[in-house]
């Protein structure tokens, strides 16, 4: 039987995988890098977001659902504004409305965020597919398979959100919008107003 790392050695793999790693990592591919059980990769990434947070580093570790990655510290995010500004462009408030409205309701199709703007956004929907502010996330079950579009890694941290669950809550009125017209009567997961 082989013996497990310890832990901050497989701490210190982590981040170092994490920040060389191309795209995000789920934690099964974690674990199996770390020739560690599930369980133990988990609570390794766990003490890593905790040494980042309190060491107040420059990165914090972000998950999304079972994907993790490494990004930005918030705290710094104004600081790195002026390059950030150089590499993106900015979103118009076209698009804007769009991503809040996928941000809120994901997974939605392109007719759900039509029918809440009430106009065309094929454009703004390729527009933020190619910033990857949005991802198709798979079909909806219904006649002629509609792609779904939920948000990606990139948003959260353009957003500086290490989570959904940090959206800012909405007032009655625009909760209302952005559940207008949920076709199959789907629960849409909107936070509270705060």
């Amino acid at each position: 039987m082989t013996q497990s790392p310890p832990v901050e050695d497989l701490v210190a793999f982590f981040e170092a995988l994490l920040f060389v790693a191309e795209r995000p990592l789920t934690l099964g591919e974690l674990a199996e890098q770390g020739s560690v059980p599930r369980p133990q990769a988990e609570a390794a990434l766990g003490s890593l977001e905790s040494e980042l947070e309190s060491a107040r580093r420059g990165l914090r570790l972000q998950r999304l659902e079972d994907a993790y990655q490494l990004v930005t510290a918030p705290e710094v995010g104004e600081r790195l504004a002026g390059y950030a500004a150089r590499e993106v462009a900015r979103v118009t408030p076209a698009a804007l409305e769009a991503l809040a409205i996928i941000a809120y309701r994901q997974p939605c199709t392109r007719s759900e965020i039509d029918r809440v703007r009430g106009v065309d956004s094929d454009y703004v929907i390729r527009s933020l597919l190619h910033r990857r502010l949005i991802a198709e996330v798979g079909r909806r079950d219904t006649p002629g398979r509609p792609i779904l579009y939920g948000t990606t890694f990139t948003f959260l941290e353009r957003f500086g959100l290490t989570s959904l669950d940090e959206l800012p809550g909405l007032s009655s009125h625009a909760a209302g919008l952005v559940a207008a017209g949920s076709p199959d009567g789907e629960a849409i997961r909107i936070p509270d107003a705060g």
